[in-house]
């Protein structure tokens, strides 16, 4: 369809290249003649190649009390502009206005009648000549001035909208010569997707009128309501010439959604038709969003008689001031000089009488011409689109600026023109046609290139300028419709400027807005509720992205923020807590003296300390004793000594691992129990040598004397030490955090360094344990009835017992039970040395001392 269009437009300037050629002009057709007109003074003056004409390009006769306020809009800025005489000084403007009728092929030919600029049919003049027309203000709608755009653009003659929004004809391309004074829907659409957003709204349908206005609009409005995460339920179009099994399909869709808010891109006209359906089909209690065609009409409010768009909310064009304005749109009798037909029928519309009253004559009253329109209410007093007038007297004010600034209208030049009124009528011409002569070129070349760069303020402060789509900066007020009495009124919460950084472009007042059903609460319009914190989105199969399930994080995951799409792992050290939003350290385990069970065996390791200690005391004590003495005191006291040590070394298995304890508690643990074994063993040692030496001829003792028992003592030990001295040169024992065993804790242990070296430690301790479990079970039925080798046999019994035991035990306990299972075997098997070898004595030295003599032990156990 464009290259067609494309087509046409090369055809046209063809024919119009080769019409131009020849001598006379000839007009195609039926001439066309505007609704209103007024000549400027330099058509009066000037040839006509110097005309400089702004004209208004009008919308349809439906919505004749806008068309009338346009064209006062229109009026007003060019007397104003004749009038000044800092701007265009000795120009006078003039214009054409021309009615569309809504139609586009009307349009159309309104635009190539200004283009053509001849009334005649035929003129006895050359074709050579530019056209008449410098810019045409215009069109309302956004189809309309599509059509007119790409119809003036091979020509070069801007085309100036105050109302066509489409975002469409920003493409320069297509549009090379269309500006405006209202913003692009390109913004409109962003803003309202903010906005949307902004009120929590995810899910959303949309209403658009099937045109340009409301298609491009609403592509414009997905694309941006997409990038912040809004999903629309549907998107239908609507236009007032659909049927009536269309419009139900309609009514049946909304009828059928979840969404409660409605986004509309459609226009007064339709809404002449949707809002008595919808209060048929008992459409009501949605929230409605609105572009700024309908949602500071007043025309739209009075339609909505059952309160269907109550609550409303949508962005408006601001309302600014210009000076004069409102009172001179109201004031309609300048009409009267500038097309007295329009002015008759306005007047006969305003105050409900007629001119020249007819039998069949709705009207009754005779109109005198002295009405006053100050004296009435009703919608034609009505100004809410008091904003679209003004963007008419801005667009006539670019054009004037424009002519002013191509026209070298400097501060000299107003004072050589102000010297021409001592001058004849024949002068003036030669000076402005001199001036104007030399400019030709530039006014049919250069002007749109200079409209499209022009710049100024209005009297009111206000400053006007298009970018490089030909728009105005975008500015919008957030207008909320709230019902007062029997009526609603626009009221304005907040504002969108595209001038502000993009974090402070909306700014909503929310408390000051009053929602759908008149309720102060915003409307939940959602897909899905939000996700927690602790939760992820996955979006549901087959839907739209704002449809989803909540799916709590895994562990060790957390989602710290609503409608988190995924799930963040914590670091290693941390761990997620419980409802899954935040990570925290992970809880560090390792065996305290603060919990129980540290406690218990804390005091468990100090009694067995404190009974070593009172033993000892008691031997001490009972020294000289026959009991003590035939025990080898030496090795007995060596061996509590080295008990005691055992006990105490349990505590080094207690506490927050560190580097020293890590290395103390195996070290002292593998020296303390190969000197306590070693003890033991000199001991069964002893025993076995003594019952040998009481046979005839025997001299085994002074082999195994004092001297040596302490050696074989040093001997065994100093092996031990020397594996510890190679297992911390090596690969001494450190502390270590093991994340392996528990997700959600760490534990603290000493990790072995060296493997061999601990089983080398632990080996060496089960080697002396076995060998003196042998030697002491080859002693036990010696004839002495005080047996030593008896209790030993028992203790490292219950000894090996306890630590074949641990291996298993040891290797399958997890974290700090692993510390307590070792604690466990330290201390059970201290407990059994100390019992099973010192209780027996202790038990004869305090409650049996008559057994405490030599005879007593000396005496023989008969053999069975």
């Amino acid at each position: 369809m464009e290259s067609i269009f494309t087509l046409l437009h090369v055809v046209m300037v063809i024919i119009n290249f080769l019409r131009i050629n020849g001598t006379f002009c000839s007009l195609q057709g039926e001439p066309v003649y505007p609704q209103l007109s007024k000549d400027g003074d330099i058509i009066k003056c000037v040839l006509c190649s110097q005309t400089t004409i702004a004209e208004l390009c009008e919308v349809s006769k439906v919505m004749f009390k806008m068309s009338v306020y346009f064209s006062q809009s229109l009026i007003f800025a060019i007397e104003e502009i004749n009038n000044s005489s800092s701007l265009l000084p000795g120009v006078s403007l003039g214009f054409k206005l021309y009615d569309t009728c809504s139609s586009t092929a009307m349009g159309v030919r309104m635009a190539m009648a200004l283009l053509n600029g001849n009334d005649n049919s035929t003129l006895d003049e050359p074709c050579t000549k530019p056209a008449q027309v410098q810019a045409i203000i215009g069109e309302t709608h956004s189809s309309i001035s599509t059509a007119i755009a790409k119809s003036v653009g091979p020509f070069k003659i801007p085309l100036i909208s105050y109302a066509a929004t489409c975002e469409c004809l920003g493409d320069k391309r297509i549009y090379p010569s269309f500006l405006r004074t209202v913003p692009s829907d390109y913004y409109l659409s962003r803003a309202m997707a903010e906005m949307v957003k902004q009120f929590g709204w995810t899910w959303v349908g949309a209403l658009r009128r099937d045109d340009d206005y409301g298609n491009s609009g609403m592509a414009a409005f997905t694309a941006a309501a997409e990038q912040l995460g809004i999903c629309l339920e549907y998107s239908l179009p609507f236009f007032r010439t659909y049927s009536q099994e269309k419009v139900l399909r309609i009514i049946q869709q909304i009828k059928s959604s979840t969404s409660r808010v409605i986004v509309a891109f459609v226009t007064y006209w339709d809404f002449e038709i949707l809002l008595n359906l919808f209060h048929e089909h008992n459409i009501t209690g949605y929230q409605w969003v609105g572009t700024e065609a309908w949602i500071s009409d007043s025309t739209v409010s009075r339609l909505d008689k059952h309160k269907i768009l109550q609550g409303a909310i949508g962005l408006g064009i601001p309302n600014t001031k210009v000076t004069g304005l409102k009172e001179f749109i109201l004031d309609i009798n300048p009409l009267q000089s500038a097309g007295s037909a329009i002015f008759t029928e306005l007047w006969e519309t305003l105050f409900t009488c007629k001119y020249s009253t007819k039998n069949n004559s709705q009207y009754s009253a005779v109109c005198t011409g002295q009405e006053k329109l100050s004296e009435i209410e009703n919608e034609f007093t009505d100004m809410s689109l008091m904003p679209f007038f003004i963007n008419v007297y801005k667009a006539v004010y670019a054009v004037a600026h424009t002519l002013h600034n191509l026209l070298g209208c400097t501060e000299t030049s107003l004072i050589q023109k102000n010297q021409l009124k001592c001058c004849t009528f024949k002068e003036k011409e030669m000076f402005v046609s001199f001036k104007c002569r030399n400019l030709n070129f530039i006014l049919l070349h250069q002007f749109l290139e200079h409209l499209k760069r022009v710049r100024f303020k209005t009297k009111d402060g206000e400053e006007v300028y298009f970018d490089k789509n030909g728009d105005p900066l975008a500015k919008y007020e957030i207008i909320n419709w709230q019902t007062v009495e029997d009526h609603h009124e626009f009221v304005t919460v907040g504002f969108y400027d595209f001038s502000f950084p993009a974090h402070n472009r909306l700014a909503v007042k929310m408390v000051s807005i009053v929602w759908a059903q008149n309720t102060t609460k915003v409307p939940v319009s959602v897909c899905s509720e939000s996700c927690p914190p602790g939760t992820r989105k996955a979006v549901q199969k087959g839907k739209p992205i704002c449809c989803f399930d909540c799916i709590p994080c895994a562990e060790g995951e957390i989602s710290n923020m609503t409608d988190s799409i995924k799930c963040e792992q914590c670091y290693q050290d941390f761990w997620s807590n419980p409802h899954r939003n935040e990570c925290v350290k992970k809880e560090l385990e390792f065996l305290s003296f603060e919990e129980t069970m540290g406690i218990l065996l804390t005091a468990v390791s100090i009694i067995g300390t404190s009974m070593t200690i009172i033993i000892a005391i008691i031997f001490f004590r009972y020294k000289n004793t026959p009991i003590v003495k035939a025990n080898n005191s030496e090795l007995s006291f060596l061996l509590l000594f080295s008990l005691a040590l055992c006990f105490l070394c349990s505590l080094t298995f207690i506490g927050r691992p560190s580097e020293w304890s890590c290395v103390l508690r195996h070290t002292a643990f593998g020296i303390t129990f190969v000197l306590c074994i070693s003890c033991v063993l000199g001991k069964t040692i002893v025993v076995l040598m003594a019952f040998r030496a009481t046979l005839p001829g025997s001299n085994v003792m002074k082999w195994f004397g004092p001297l040596q028992q302490r050696l074989s003592v040093l001997a065994f030990t100093l092996i031990q030490v020397l594996t510890c001295v190679l297992w911390l040169t090596t690969s001494p024992p450190f502390p270590f955090k093991n994340r392996k065993h528990y997700k959600e804790k760490i534990i603290l242990e000493c990790q072995l360094g060296s493997a061999v070296g601990f089983w080398a430690v632990l080996g060496y301790i089960g080697f002396l344990a076995l060998l003196c479990f042998a030697l002491a079970f080859l002693a036990r039925k010696l004839p002495d009835k005080f047996n030593e080798a008896k209790f030993i046999t028992f203790s490292m019994l219950i000894f090996c017992a306890v630590w074949v035991t641990f291996i298993p035990a040891y290797v399958s306990s997890p974290g700090k039970f692993t510390v307590a299972v070792e604690i466990f075997a330290i201390l059970a098997s201290s407990f059994g040395l100390l019992f099973c070898i010192f209780l027996p004595k202790c038990y004869i030295l305090i409650l049996k001392p008559e057994k405490n003599t030599k005879k007593q032990i000396m005496s023989k156990v008969p053999v069975t």
